[in-house]
Order: structure tokens, then C-alpha cells, then sequence
């Protein structure tokens, strides 16, 4: 994304952090808090037209990932999706001590959960993965355990943007009894995604991924499957999830990804476009470095080590630049020991620190990728040759 203000041009590229907000789903968002301000669940006919816009919000969001309406229920975002899933399928079992198995590489979102879980009697597996950040299904297989009661594998990875087996490993999960549960908070809006097809009960996303507002986002619950509310109240969303709704922000969200479904095959070629443009062009000036992850991930997403070097650095020297990248990721930006996804990847030691994430979106150009190609080559051609960056 370049964006223009008062000062200077600033090239935005930690799309898996947060997008841009949609200009039209800003719009309806401002419409709506404005002009409907009625609560959806009240009586009377100025709620009608809440209530009609929640049930299309849920329909378009549906329609989006081969889902039924009644399947969608509406949350705070991943974080809250993610807790939601992995809780409720455990909580109600702690007397017979239950086993939920997930990867080694999962957002902390479903690892806290999991360790959250482990402090009341529950137990809890890794699954490891290989040296492109992939799960084995035949891993997974071996571990399932007869006090199993779920089984969550993220998607897409956040740090480095490999896409998991998630098919093959719901089918073994279903084989055996048990819940299927992935954290598609990085994949929603930008792969396409039918619930049907992958095979998992539950599914986790959050608006801000796919250029909605901040604050909203639903879990996908497969029609059957009985989940406990996870805040208790009112008689919204089915009566699992209490709160007024967040009409305005949940009618933006259904829009954004409406459109980002629409254009997603024409934002991922150019994209793609994008980091093969900065690949090329730090390979042809003689950088050092690897790329994490395989070639099965996100498009546009890039996990870049440099040798001898400080992610952390880089990124200072970037955003001198107007320049906004990650190292690894956002959720670990104020923490300086190394991410669990690059150690469960095994990155050589004198490239792990230097790790950055860039992750181009639609509002990006190649012009961009260029500009911090050529960024990037300045500050690390002389300190790979005279380590200046290590610390």
C-alpha cells in the first residue's frame, strides 16, 4: 500500500498485521453508526432494518466460504473465535482429562488457549513441522489419543504464510470422532475457502485481514455441532454469544470480504507479481538470504532471513525510509526472543535474527517492491560484509 499525507510517501507492506479499511465498507460503516442507530434486538420498526442487514451480513459471509447463514456467528475477531473453539470443546470433559493436539506453529491465540487448558487437567499435543513449516497428516494420525476431543491446524501461518493440509488432516480427525477446528484468521479473503471442502467443524477469521474495521470477526460452527456460550447474557447470535451486536462493524466486514472474494484470483497474481519482483532483485545484487516456508503459501507473503544480521534493525532502518514492514510477527513485536515459528523451522542460527515479514497487499506496486529491494541492498551489502548489524 503507498499512501500519500503531508509529509512524505509511505509504502505500507504488514498486510498480515492489519489491511487497509475498504473505502466502501468505511463508508457504511459511517452510514450505519450515523443513520441506524436503533438496537437490532428492540421491538420496534426502526430496528427492523438491523435486524435485516445482520442476516444479510451473515448470509454474504456465508455465501463466501460455502457456508449456511445459521453456521456464522459473529465475534469480537480471531483471538475471541480462536478461545471460543478450542474451550468449548474442552471444558465440559476435564474430569476425564482431555487431550487436544494443535502444531507446533500455531497463533498464540490457540497456544495460550491451549496452555490455559493445560492448567485445569487437560493435555496437549504438538504436532511438529517440517523444514517448510507444513504438518504431516501421518504426525498426526499417530498421535490422535482415545481422550482426544479436538484437533486445531491453522490454515495459513501468520509468520511465514505456509498453507497447511488442513483436508487430509479434518479427514483423519473425522475418522477417528473428533472435532476439526482451523485458525483461518490469515487465509480468510485471500485463498479461497469452502468449509465443505476442507472438512473443519469449526473455522476462526477477523475482519481486519481482509480490509474490515478492527474489533469484529466470526466463527464458523458447522450446523450440528453443539457448542457452550462463551459469553453469557442476552439471547443474541443463537443464544451462544451474548452482546448487541455490532451492526455497523459486522455489515462492513460481510462487504469487505464480499469484495475481497471478488477480486481475490486479480490481488493475488499482482501480489505475487510483487514479491517476485523483490526476490529477483535482492538475489541479482548478491544478498544473503532464505526464504522460510515453501512454495505452497500465502501470495505476496515473504519470510526473509538475513545473514549476520537484526530483524529488529532492519526494520528501524525501513522505517526511516517511510518503509513498514514485521519481524516475524505483530503480535510479538515488543518481545525479543526468537519466534516459536522460525525455531520450529529450524533456521540456521546465524539467520534467525536477522528475520523480516513482508507482506504486500492490493494497494501495493511493483514500484514498491522495487523501491525496498533497493532499500534492503543498501543497508545490508555492507553489513553483511562487515557485520555490522549483529548485536
Amino acid at each position: 500500500m503507498t499512501v500519500v499525507n503531508s509529509s512524505s510517501r509511505v509504502i505500507y507492506v504488514d498486510n498480515a498485521a492489519t489491511t487497509r479499511l475498504d473505502e466502501d465498507a468505511l463508508a457504511l460503516m459511517f452510514d450505519l453508526q450515523k443513520n441506524f442507530f436503533a438496537n437490532p434486538s428492540s421491538a420496534y420498526k426502526i430496528s427492523r432494518p438491523l435486524k435485516k442487514i445482520l442476516q444479510e451480513s451473515r448470509e454474504k459471509i456465508a455465501a463466501c466460504i460455502n457456508a449456511e447463514p445459521q453456521e456464522i456467528i459473529f465475534t469480537s475477531g480471531g483471538t475471541e473465535s480462536d478461545n471460543w473453539a478450542i474451550k468449548s470443546a474442552v471444558l465440559s470433559y476435564l474430569n476425564e482429562r482431555p487431550n487436544i493436539i494443535t502444531s507446533a506453529i500455531e497463533h498464540k491465540a490457540i497456544l495460550n488457549s491451549c496452555a490455559a487448558m493445560e492448567k485445569v487437567g487437560c493435555t496437549v499435543t504438538k504436532l511438529p513441522v517440517d523444514k517448510f513449516g507444513e504438518v504431516n497428516p501421518a504426525d498426526l494420525q499417530r498421535k490422535i489419543l482415545p481422550q482426544t476431543k479436538i484437533i486445531s491446524v491453522m490454515l495459513a501461518n501468520n509468520e511465514i504464510g505456509t498453507i497447511q493440509p488442513v483436508k487430509s488432516l479434518a479427514e483423519i480427525a473425522h475418522a477417528e470422532g473428533k472435532i476439526f477446528h482451523t485458525d483461518a484468521v490469515q487465509a480468510i479473503g485471500h485463498i479461497p475457502v469452502d468449509v465443505k471442502l476442507l472438512g473443519a467443524d469449526m473455522l476462526s477469521a477477523s475482519a481486519h485481514k481482509f480490509n474490515g474495521p478492527k474489533g469484529v470477526g466470526f466463527l464458523y460452527v458447522r450446523d450440528g455441532l453443539k457448542i457452550s456460550p462463551y459469553i453469557d447474557g442476552g439471547a443474541q447470535e443463537f443464544s451462544i454469544r451474548a452482546g448487541t451486536e455490532n451492526v455497523p462493524a459486522i455489515a462492513a466486514m460481510a462487504l469487505a470480504f464480499e469484495k475481497n472474494c471478488r477480486d481475490m484470483n486479480q490481488t493475488a497474481k499482482k501480489i505475487s507479481t510483487c514479491a517476485k519482483v523483490l526476490l529477483e532483485c535482492l538475489k541479482s545484487n548478491g544478498v544473503d538470504f532464505i526464504v522460510n516456508g515453501g512454495e505452497n503459501r500465502l501470495p505476496g507473503h515473504l519470510s526473509l532471513s538475513f545473514r549476520d544480521c537484526e530483524g529488529e534493525t532492519l526494520l528501524h532502518r525501513l522505517d526511516l525510509k517511510n518503509i513498514y514492514i514485521a519481524t516475524g510477527s505483530a503480535c510479538n513485536s515488543r518481545q525479543t526472543q526468537i519466534s516459536h515459528v522460525l525455531q520450529a523451522l529450524k533456521v540456521p542460527e546465524d539467520y534467525i535474527r536477522g528475520t523480516i515479514r513482508i507482506t504486500f497487499g492490493k494497494e501495493n506496486s511493483c514500484d514498491d517492491a522495487k523501491t525496498i529491494g533497493k532499500h534492503l541492498i543498501k543497508i545490508l551489502q555492507p553489513c553483511q560484509n562487515q557485520q555490522f548489524l549483529i548485536r
